[in-house]
């Protein structure tokens, strides 16, 4: 969700974004549709799903389905590590969905005035921020999370 902030004499539009980094790329999502972060856990496999579906995990008694950003866009196999977490998305048509992601890195505010909208349908991305000099590739969530395979 947007906030407007005066600057000067100027409404400006901001919207908060978790940066989050899938390789050596860092991407953000925007934090309205964040409900949880939590560490990397036991994925029980679910047979007979897309490829990039891992799995589901138990949330506090809620069964959350758990897929790989990096295999929904073709990157390598996921790399587990001490700073890998699961984002917990809350969607409103589909529910719950666990999203892997190398690390959390932190949140940024961004002036949507400075972000180039990308024009692709098809696209995982809707923008690129920038960030103290840093370019970061906004994802496009509902798009991540259909259900056809990249």
């Amino acid at each position: 969700m947007a906030d407007l902030r005066l600057e000067g004499q100027e409404l400006v539009e901001t919207m908060q974004y978790i940066v989050v980094g899938i390789g050596n790329e860092k991407y953000g999502i925007d934090i309205s549709y964040i409900d949880n972060i939590v560490r990397m856990q036991k994925i029980t496999r679910v047979p007979k799903v897309q490829s990039y579906i891992k799995g589901v995990i138990n949330l506090r008694g809620e069964i959350v389905p758990v897929m790989s950003i990096r295999k929904k866009m073709g990157l390598d196999e996921d790399v587990i590590t001490d700073v890998s977490r699961i984002i917990i998305l809350k969607l409103e048509e589909k529910g719950s969905i666990g999203v892997i992601v190398d690390e959390v890195r932190e949140v940024i505010t961004l002036n949507m005035a400075e972000v180039e909208k990308q024009a692709s349908k098809d696209s995982f991305i809707n923008g690129i921020g920038k960030n103290n000099g840093e370019l970061i590739s906004l994802f496009e969530i509902n798009a991540i999370v259909d259900e056809k395979e990249a």
